[in-house]
């Protein structure tokens, strides 16, 4: 019999999980890379994950692959509180390798300036934290993902679950005892309604300083990551 994936990598059986046609990160979690398609992060593409509420562990999650990233630059963009360097060094990220952006006024620029650093490959990984998107902005940066290997996560809230996006991979994440609970929207492979719980177990530091619930924007400049504005 032949296998759909041999006719092209874009076709899989409804009952198993397709081949990833891009390269994909490991995820340092193997309960959750073996639900992922490619057993991981595919790069050069948006990822699309959805939010109950900030600060519920989307960095720890994010931190195995970011840490892998062997120094290159990851960028923050438009998240919703300034982060906090020594909680983020906690996780193995060098405040030299961060850039925190910080848009203008306009709700196009956060949106103008994750095309530009995804199509300038300059980044390791970029995260793009946006509460409204139009389907054709959504199609516009998974276009320019595409054209390099840069780990793309955009976060939103929950309620965009119910909207369209060209996202291949999409996951809700919600806070659970102890870690969270995470749903499959959107994935290359058979559907699952139940979620994968994830524990997240903090460090002593992590309890002091946690990870997702960064400073608030009038802490000292020094406590801070270096900061950048897009046009």
């Amino acid at each position: 019999m032949t296998h759909p994936e041999t006719l092209h990598p874009s076709l899989w059986r409804a009952d198993q999980l397709a081949q990833s046609a891009t390269r994909c990160m490991d995820t340092g979690f193997a309960a959750l890379s073996a639900q992922l398609p490619g057993g991981g992060w595919p790069v050069g593409t948006l990822i699309d994950l959805l939010v109950q509420q900030h600060g519920i562990g989307e960095l720890r999650l994010l931190q195995p692959a970011l840490a892998a990233l062997d120094k290159r630059p990851i960028v923050l963009l438009q998240p919703p509180h300034a982060p906090q360097a020594l909680a983020l060094a906690a996780l193995g990220l060098e405040p030299s390798q961060l850039l925190w952006v910080r848009s203008g006024a306009k709700a196009g620029d956060a949106l103008w300036a994750a095309e530009q650093i995804l199509r300038s490959g300059c980044c390791g990984a970029l995260l793009l934290w946006q509460k409204h998107a139009r389907g054709e902005t959504l199609r516009r940066l998974h276009l320019a993902a595409q054209s390099g290997e840069t780990l793309f996560c955009m976060l939103r809230p929950l309620g965009a679950a119910q909207d369209a996006s060209p996202a291949p991979l999409r996951l809700s994440l919600r806070p659970a005892a102890g870690g969270i609970d995470i749903g499959f929207v959107k994935r290359r492979g058979p559907q699952r309604d139940t979620p994968l719980f994830l524990p997240l177990t903090p460090s002593l530091l992590q309890r002091h300083a946690p990870l997702d619930r960064p400073t608030p924007a009038t802490a000292p400049a020094r406590s801070i990551l270096p900061a950048l504005v897009g046009g």
